[in-house]
């Protein structure tokens, strides 16, 4: 720019520059505003990118809207700007769950072409590349990775600690968001984490511990697998060594740990069991020893974990020492002593505690063998030797026997870094020579410790050892030779190196691990699969504890994340070994490592083709195999071109040799809507990649592989179009023809569309009616010619009926046509399968209907009357099929064989105003149903078998239910709360038995109908009750059968033999077409001339899967609910009236373990009394129950759930005074006297007395009361009881009959003598009978008990409670037992579950 001087002699530029300065600026503005306007033009798509790449943003999400043009490696810088990534060194990939197909970070698709959605909200994932995390980006501001190695950064944390002291930052382990050091990358820090499999972070911890211990990991790498001699899966220390290696070598993130729990013969539910680390320390080691026997490494736990300890009792009078050695391999500290109020402030003061011997005086003397008597003596340990690794359990877990739970303590306890052990070990033993009378019992002591022995006696005089006699030295010195160099205390000093953390409470919790590495003196957190540096502040937050002092509560306010188990290693610089380089491993571990890296690669390179291929769903239509549609999956490479895809799914689908390949073609294909979205004419060289629009996790369409002859040519699909499924009506011979594909434009009128149809089915299309199924015979008659086919809500796919003729049904209104009625017909017909019975319930009285020409063999009383039966039911058989054939002449139509998507039906209709012939027809059928029963009876009378005098009259021993003639095959097995519901009982589904599959018998429209009788529109629906709730007695006629008939009556039945052999004992099966619009009523009559009895002496049971069986007794009720190829059985017995209801009766035993017991089931009806129903069913009860009571001495009364509830007086009427519903259910009660309750105003009260002194229940008494008064509940219980009124205090009992409590809990978990005056108040609330009231004595203290007394009645109560059902809340959590096998998993019983 030119400059020139000012008045002031300053620089300034010329007046023109700075114009065209200022212009060149605007400008530049200008083109800016220009591309922003254009992009807000440009459709958005918004990206929401997870990052799972590390524990703290694993809950946020990075948002970019970007332009739908924005190519994907823009995609991918953008991403690593907003997450301070490296470019390249991370993956994205599909959000959805499922298989994650990766983007290409190279490529130059848009997003759109990608297969991103404008408008919508694309999930993307952020994941780490070929198993490494990003790399964070540096800036200037070094607050992204320049400062990732600073332990004082406080950027990117992890783990469950705070790095600062703030108040309310939660250390809990199930918090979301961690606070350890900066998260560093595996390059970082030079570990690798460990994957948790669910709940195995104790795991986790105790591998990663064993891993930085140099002595465990080298011994480790030393030995050598021997495969031939163990299978490598199920060696542990094979396992262990090849997890060590690749936590060593591996350049992942974490590796899993499933192959060493596999050879632990875990299976996966293991996953899910949280077990104890220490507990699990154990069990490895004792595993190792056993896999090690007869190796060099025989002895290793021993020798690095291994230590002794002596446990004497010494006599204060003479001196006499009792005493054994013991093998421990950790040390168990108590945190706070039994009883006391403080815990322990560190580790040294523990340790004091340990070998702090205890006093025997008073009742617990000790028996001295050389005095020969009882003395006071002194107990206590002696530690001998201490191990290379000493191994301290911090004991935070315990047991509360106030609240009977267990508990975790987090008080404080410090913990040094070095640990002198000096003081503590016994030197004066360890010198001394020692006699043969030592006994070394570590084998079966091994690692106890005697945990229990911690004494409450502190003094500080621990006394003179004074030893006793010995004998022989040499034979001891050699069994109790110090391990350890020599014995000054300078060889004592052990230096922490392993903090096991927990964080949580008793219930469960959150294992992690700081480790201190010997290669560098560096503190690490392994806290799965995340490794972090961390400092000595995050160590001492460990401890455990809170900032002030709370007294004996502490533990209650104080962090829950703390130390759990610490590993020492004594500082020997003769014996501190480093851990092995790659190079100096032995040969066998080095061939180990190269298998495990070329592994590694195989793995990288097939997750690698996974991330490239595409997988999408396969159809085909086998031209052999099947006429069904055949399912696959199609995984192929997104670098495959369409001809590769193709003969791939050409092998995929096995149509080699069965098809030529240059017959077939794939196309783009939509299952849902059965709808060929395009082909790809001409793309036979294009990836599959580019057509799918990338490798996603799941495509919204799918692929059809297309056939065809070799004399046909393949129709091009263009996108936009629609495909219709044509099927042709032809209306004299009453068919519809299987479906005839078109495809077709939504802009097309329908006079194009006409024309269309004309082309593929030859019809014409002057005369041409089109009638679309828009949904589940929804049909709409297209007659305007100009309009649309999108106008006339044509979608996808789409079903049309065509027909074309000239006949004069054309003239008519379409709803009142032939082609309407035949289209209806199809749509509400569905096909039956009925069983019908083989006997009729009366005594030496059979009826055999003729079906199909088939005669059964009769008993003898029936051969007289057996031709007769049979011939009335072949003649009426032969007269329906006659009034079919006359109708169907009086209407110009005949019944033909329909197509295979088709079937035949008799036609039959109700009386109408509009068709005078159907009049005449149904009226006949009236008639000649008439005639037959009449006919049958009178045939049936005459072999002295049994007669019909009327519909009404039952077979004798007719009383029984239902389900007492199906012998309780029925309803009566199956729980009553299921049946309990607003739905009818015969559109019920098992609840064990999912939804009832549908068959492929008439199309899918004929499942559900839109259209119902107007008859059956608004009714309400109940069960088990012939009587409709909401009709009026005029509305039906003595049968049940509604007076405004149903219009719909096709019925079509056939002989049909049962394929699977159900039909055993002679049983016969028709075959029913039928009209699912008619009713139950009309149903049960046209099924008469099959079972041979009047459709009142017979009972419809619709079966459903596993052949559970329901009954349908709504006789106005349509079969609507029913579909193709349902199962109905017919059984003979009577059928429900209107106004009686089926009821089970349960006796009532309130003394009784198991206090409900099923009885009978039987029928009451609307204006019985109780007293009626009561001796209706004594007979019952007698034969059924073998109950021979007398009429007073029972009582009925209602049953909610197991819950007894009102008492039913004998006057009381069904409907009137008590309310009776469907499936009803009542308690019978059997008195011990005459009945108490002679009014509605008493109040009948079940009570139980608890008697502290002895910890019992008494049995239950009842108590009827006049009114609802307090005083008057206390003064019949103290009268019962003999406890005076002022000591009587009484409780409500809690959840369901009988109320059962734990005679623990009792006394202090019930609200005892509420501060009430009426028992119908808040928070008694006793307003009806059948309540529980527990009393008791309020002078009356518990009975003493020991703590084995209390253990003994806790186990006896827990039994008797779980047997009962009802909770044990004392119970202790119960824990599946942690085991290793050894011979690869557990022998399952096969009786377990």
């Amino acid at each position: 720019m030119e400059m020139v001087p000012s008045e002031e002699n300053q620089l300034v530029p010329k007046e023109g520059m700075f114009w065209s300065c200022r212009q060149s600026i605007f400008d530049e503005m200008k083109k800016r505003f220009s591309q922003i306007e254009n992009a807000a033009e440009e459709p958005r798509v918004l990206c929401i990118v997870q990052d799972t790449t590390n524990a703290k943003t694993v809950n946020e999400r990075l948002t970019l809207n970007l332009p739908a043009s924005t190519t994907l490696s823009k995609l991918f810088e953008d991403v690593a700007h907003k997450a301070s990534y490296v470019n390249g060194t991370f993956d994205l990939a599909w959000g959805k769950t499922g298989d994650m197909g990766s983007l290409d970070p190279s490529s130059e698709m848009s997003l759109t072409e990608s297969g991103f959605e404008p408008g919508k909200r694309n999930f993307l994932q952020l994941t780490d590349k070929d198993g490494e995390q990003p790399q964070i980006a540096s800036d200037e501001s070094g607050t992204a990775g320049s400062s990732g190695l600073d332990d004082s950064s406080q950027e990117r944390f992890i783990g469950p600690l705070p790095r600062d002291g703030t108040v309310g930052c939660s250390s809990d382990y199930s918090s979301p968001s961690y606070s350890y050091s900066s998260i560093l990358n595996k390059s970082d820090t030079g570990y690798v984490g460990l994957v948790n499999q669910a709940m195995t972070c104790y795991l986790n911890s105790l591998l990663q511990t064993l891993f930085m211990t140099p002595e465990f990991r080298n011994a480790l790498y030393n030995w050598e697998f021997e495969e031939s001699e163990e299978d490598p899966v199920t060696s542990i220390p094979y396992q262990l060594q090849r997890l060590f290696l690749l936590l060593q070598t591996s350049k992942k993130r974490a590796i899993e740990t499933t192959d060493v729990t596999r050879s632990f013969g875990w299976d996966s539910s293991e996953a899910w069991q949280q077990h104890d680390v220490q507990e699990l320390c154990r069990v490895m080691f004792d595993a190792l020893e056993q896999k090690w026997k007869q190796t060099e490494q025989a002895d290793l736990i021993n020798q690095l974990y291994q230590g002794k300890l002596k446990d004497y009792v010494r006599c204060l009078e003479c001196g006499y020492e009792s005493w054994r050695i013991d093998t421990y391999l950790d040390i168990p500290l108590v945190i706070r002593p039994f009883g006391a109020s403080q815990a322990y402030s560190s580790v040294e003061e523990a340790l004091q505690a340990f070998v702090q011997p205890e006093t025997l005086d008073g009742a617990n003397q000790y028996f001295c063998e050389r005095c020969k008597k009882k003395c006071d003596a002194r107990k206590g340990l002696r530690f001998l030797h201490f191990p290379y690794l000493l191994t301290l359990q911090l004991k935070r877990f315990d047991f509360d026997y106030t609240t009977m739970h267990r508990i975790k303590l987090n008080d404080r306890m410090s913990f040094p870094e070095e640990l002198d052990m000096g003081p503590f070990i016994d030197v004066e033993d360890e010198k001394s020579p020692q006699t043969e009378s030592c006994t070394d019992s570590g084998a079966e002591n091994e690692g106890s410790c005697h945990s229990d022995q911690m004494s409450n006696d502190f003094s500080a005089d621990d006394g003179v050892d004074e030893g006793i006699c010995l004998d022989s030295a040499s034979s001891t010195e050699r069994v109790l030779k110090p391990k350890v160099p020599s014995l000054n205390t300078s060889s004592l000093t052990f230096e922490l190196f392993s903090v096991m953390v927990h964080s949580g409470s008793a219930a469960g919790g959150h294992y992690y691990a700081c480790i201190k590495s010997f290669s560098d003196g560096q503190w690490y957190s392994f806290n799965d699969q995340h490794v972090s540096k961390i400092t000595q502040e995050d160590i001492r937050k460990t401890y455990g504890g809170s900032s002030g002092s709370r007294g004996y509560y502490s533990s209650a306010f104080a962090s829950s994340t703390n130390a759990y188990m610490l590993i020492y290693r004594l500082k020997d610089p003769s014996r501190n070994a480093k851990y092995l380089d790659c190079d100096d491993f032995p040969e066998h571990i080095k061939h180990l490592v190269q298998r495990e890296k070329e592994s590694e690669e195989q793995e990288k390179r097939q997750r690698e083709i996974e991330r490239n291929t595409c997988k999408i769903k396969l159809f085909c239509m086998h031209p052999v195999k099947t006429m069904a549609l055949m399912e696959n999956k199609l995984e192929v490479h997104k670098d495959k071109t369409l001809r590769e895809a193709t003969e791939m799914a050409y092998k995929l689908m096995e149509l080699d040799g069965v098809v030529p390949l240059d017959c077939c073609r794939l196309v783009k294909y939509d299952e849902f809507h059965e709808y060929l979205e395009r082909s790809y004419e001409g793309e036979d060289d294009t990836p599959m990649g580019l057509l799918l629009g990338g490798v996603k996790s799941s495509y919204m369409f799918d692929l059809l592989l297309e056939t065809r002859r070799p004399e046909q040519i393949f129709q091009p699909y263009k996108p936009g179009e629609v495909m219709v499924k044509v099927h042709v009506v032809d209306l004299k011979t009453d068919t519809i023809a299987p479906p005839v594909s078109i495809r077709a434009y939504l802009n097309q009128s329908i006079t194009e569309f006409k024309q269309l149809i004309a082309q593929a089915t030859e019809l014409s299309a002057e005369t041409m009616r089109v009638v679309l199924e828009r949904c589940y015979n929804d049909l709409r008659l297209l007659y305007v010619p100009n309009k649309t086919l999108k106008a006339e809500g044509f979608f996808r796919s789409n079903k049309v009926f065509v027909e074309s003729s000239e006949s004069p049904d054309h003239q008519v209104t379409f709803t009142d046509s032939l082609l309407w009625k035949l289209l209806d017909r199809h749509g509400n017909t569905i096909r039956l399968f009925v069983s019908l019975p083989v006997q009729s319930p009366g005594t030496n009285r059979t009826i055999c209907p003729k079906v199909g020409g088939d005669t059964e063999e009769c008993s003898e009383g029936s051969k007289g009357n057996r031709n007769s039966v049979e011939a009335i039911l072949e003649e009426s058989t032969e007269k329906l099929k006659n009034l079919s054939l006359q109708q169907q002449q009086g209407s110009s139509t005949s019944d033909s064989q329909k197509s295979s998507d088709t079937s035949d039906f008799e036609h039959i209709e109700s009386p109408s105003p509009s068709q005078e012939p159907d009049s005449s027809v149904s009226a006949v059928v009236a008639v000649d149903n008439r005639e037959l029963e009449n006919r049958i009876r009178a045939a049936s009378g005459g072999s002295g078998g049994g007669t019909y005098s009327d519909p009404e009259t039952q077979f004798p021993g007719e009383e029984r239910s239902d389900s007492e003639v199906n012998n309780d095959r029925s309803t009566s097995s199956v729980d009553s709360d299921i049946l309990s519901s607003s739905h009818s009982s015969d559109t019920l589904c098992n609840a064990d038995s999912g939804p009832i599959q549908l068959a492929n018998g008439l199309d899918s429209h004929s499942i559900t109908s839109s259209r119902r009788s107007k008859a059956n529109e608004g009714k309400k629906e109940t069960w088990d009750t012939a009587e409709e709730d909401s009709g009026t007695d005029s509305e039906y006629d003595e049968n049940g059968k509604s007076k405004a008939e149903s219009y719909y009556l096709y019925f079509r039945a056939e002989p049909y033999a049962q394929e699977d052999g159900s039909g055993e004992g002679g049983q016969k099966c028709v075959l029913v077409h039928v009209d699912k619009r008619i009713t139950l009523s009309a149903f049960k009559q046209n099924l008469e001339p099959f079972v041979g009895v009047t459709s009142t002496q017979f009972k419809v049971f619709r079966v459903y899967a596993n052949n559970q069986e329901f009954e349908s007794v709504r006789l106005n009720e349509t079969l609507s609910s029913f579909s193709d190829d349902n199962k109905v059985t017919i059984r003979l017995g009577r059928a429900l009236k209107k106004g009686e209801y089926r009821v089970k009766v349960y006796q009532l035993l309130v003394n009784d373990a198991e206090p409900c017991k099923f009885l009978v089931d039987t029928v009451f009806a609307k204006g019985m009394t109780v007293k009626q129903s009561k001796e209706e069913l004594m007979p019952q009860l007698k034969d059924q129950c073998k109950l021979d009571l007398n009429i007073d001495k029972f009582r009925l009364r209602k049953k909610t759930w197991k819950n007894p509830g009102t008492v039913f007086l004998d006057y009381h009427v069904y409907e009137e005074d008590i309310n009776i519903s469907s499936n009803w259910e009542v308690f019978l009660e059997v008195l011990d006297g005459p009945e108490k309750m002679k009014s509605m105003s008493q109040l009948a009260v079940l009570t139980r007395r608890w008697t502290p002194a002895q910890m019992k229940l008494e049995p239950f008494q009842e108590v009827v009361l006049e009114s609802s008064s307090v005083e008057e509940l206390k003064e019949k219980l103290s009268e019962i009881s003999g406890i005076p009124l002022e000591n009587l205090e009484f409780a409500k009992g809690r959840g369901t009959f009988p109320c059962d409590i734990s005679v623990l809990e009792i006394h202090q978990d019930l609200d005892w003598n509420p501060k009430v005056s009426t028992l119908n108040v808040w928070p008694l609330y006793i307003c009806d009978d059948g309540a529980v009231v527990f009393y008791r004595d309020s002078t009356e203290e518990p009975m003493e008990q020991s703590e084995d007394e209390r253990n003994e009645l806790m186990k006896k109560e827990s039994s008797r409670l779980l047997k009962t059902g009802h909770r044990v809340s004392y119970s202790p959590r119960k824990e599946k037992a942690l085991k290793i096998y050894l011979d690869g998993g557990p022998v399952k019983d096969p009786g377990q579950d």
